[in-house]
């Protein structure tokens, strides 16, 4: 993915300005800084949920305002509110999303098996999710994203309140993803927590990045 010159406006206020970075598939890189530096707002507009005011963003090759639909296929999101159907289990979330890809039934059973299994979410994968506690959430959407192989991962604050062991499992799986050969962006206000699982670091400030730091992840 890459981004050149991209601002973002809401009215008088400029979110993004001027931002400019590069993400190779195999690499995982954080968008580190404080509340209102960007972090959400780029990725935003990485998923097609936003328009850049100015600039271009390209996800494998594909403009993101030109070309959302194909760029969504593309593209795994997991978000800080990990919103999940109460009603549904983490199965029946994640066959339905797979009809919402237009998966095969065949191939979307084959991977939620995957899923739940390297998640670990074999224990309460059939029951409903609003006896699911946040971390528990938080994996159901971890799988949703990743449930039609994208080659590109998103994610704003995925370990934000989380147990120990359920955001060790989070990090586990970016860096075990980016080894995998996707394309990992992650967006956090913890530079401790960026280390452990980025190859790069970029540090958000007022829009743009004021700094670029090498990681000293595990590799």
């Amino acid at each position: 993915m890459e981004l050149v010159g991209v601002c973002k406006r809401y009215g008088r206020a400029e979110v993004l300005r001027g931002l400019s970075f590069r993400v190779d598939a195999g690499e995982a890189v954080a968008l580190v800084g404080p509340n209102g530096a960007g972090k959400t707002t780029t990725l935003r507009i990485l998923a097609t949920l936003t328009r850049p005011t100015e600039g271009t963003a390209r996800v494998c090759g594909w403009d993101v305002t030109r070309h959302a639909d194909r760029v969504r296929r593309c593209v795994g999101m997991v978000t800080e509110q990990a919103g999940v159907y109460g009603r549904l289990s983490a199965l029946e979330t994640l066959h339905y999303f797979g009809a919402l890809y237009g998966l095969d039934r065949r191939e979307v059973q084959r991977r939620a098996e995957q899923l739940v299994s390297w998640l670990g979410m074999q224990e309460f994968c059939r029951s409903p999710a609003f006896t699911y506690s946040r971390g528990m959430r938080q994996r159901v959407q971890l799988a949703r994203a990743l449930l039609h192989d994208p080659s590109v991962l998103l994610l704003d604050e995925p370990t934000s309140g989380l147990d120990a062991s359920t955001a060790r499992v989070v990090r586990e799986a970016v860096r075990s993803l980016a080894r995998q050969g996707r394309c990992v962006v992650l967006a956090t206000h913890s530079q401790e927590e960026a280390q452990q699982v980025c190859d790069r670091l970029l540090l958000l400030e007022g829009g743009v990045v004021r700094d670029e730091l090498p990681s000293a992840c595990v590799p």
